[in-house]
């Protein structure tokens, strides 16, 4: 992928392994065909704001989960694991449905608030949270800590690494999506970078430096996230709690 960003179309297709001299022709011509300020802006306006308030509402969920003891606890829990077999396919049309009639369709909203309440988060910090040292809790009590003051104070620095590892799963399906997108928003200015670079592939005679340079550019911000979390990341998915 990276060879091909300095290649000609003609030199990808024919199969060329070695850097050629094109990268920034290449450059040039993305940005010609595309509003690539834009873009970038939308994908990250969007990825950002979801992971941040995916993580905030599934982190509490999960923590209310397994810190609050109630009889329908589980069956509450059952039937959200339950709705993970439910295929996005036959969530497509109702969701369409919900999001045209409150006015939403081309805009942020539309693709944010469908991944806020996300089951696989919720699962994965319940799970994460029963590490959680309830003791620190009842000390927080003892204290005169509020609920939401012993999750934000004490919680959430006890479990970085657990959001750690949530950040990266979440910013990297959220940065990726491409169906939901497609289908609601419907004009170039609101575009991702992943919606663009299949626009450029359909092209009659697209042009493969240019998508690979826009590929490229896509990857990158999941690769830095990563790396900057690589470590609290492993500790996450390992469930360790300091």
């Amino acid at each position: 992928m990276v060879v091909g960003t300095t290649n000609t179309s003609f030199d990808i297709v024919r199969g060329k392994s070695w850097f050629g001299d094109q990268l920034l022709v290449n450059i040039r011509n993305l940005a010609e065909q595309v509003d690539l300020p834009r873009v970038l802006f939308n994908s990250f306006y969007i990825a950002i704001i979801s992971t941040v308030a995916t993580l905030l509402v599934s982190s509490l969920a999960g923590y209310a989960f397994e810190i609050f003891r109630h009889k329908w606890r589980e069956r509450i829990f059952a039937a959200l694991l339950l709705m993970l077999s439910i295929p996005f396919a036959a969530l497509m049309v109702p969701l369409f449905v919900m999001m045209a009639g409150a006015g939403l369709i081309n805009t942020y909203a539309a693709i944010i608030l469908p991944t806020v309440a996300n089951i696989f988060v919720i699962f994965y910090f319940r799970q994460a949270t029963k590490a959680f040292p309830h003791e620190l809790r009842d000390a927080a009590k003892i204290d005169g800590l509020k609920e939401w003051q012993i999750f934000l104070r004490v919680y959430m620095p006890v479990m970085r690494s657990t959001y750690a590892a949530a950040t990266i799963i979440v910013f990297t399906l959220t940065w990726n999506n491409y169906l939901w997108p497609l289908i609601v928003l419907q004009t170039n200015d609101m575009k991702t970078m992943v919606l663009t670079i299949s626009s450029l592939n359909s092209a009659y005679t697209p042009d493969f430096g240019v998508i690979m340079v826009a590929t490229v550019i896509t990857t990158l911000p999941t690769l830095v996230i990563f790396f900057l979390l690589q470590r609290l990341f492993v500790q996450g998915m390992l469930g360790s709690v300091k």
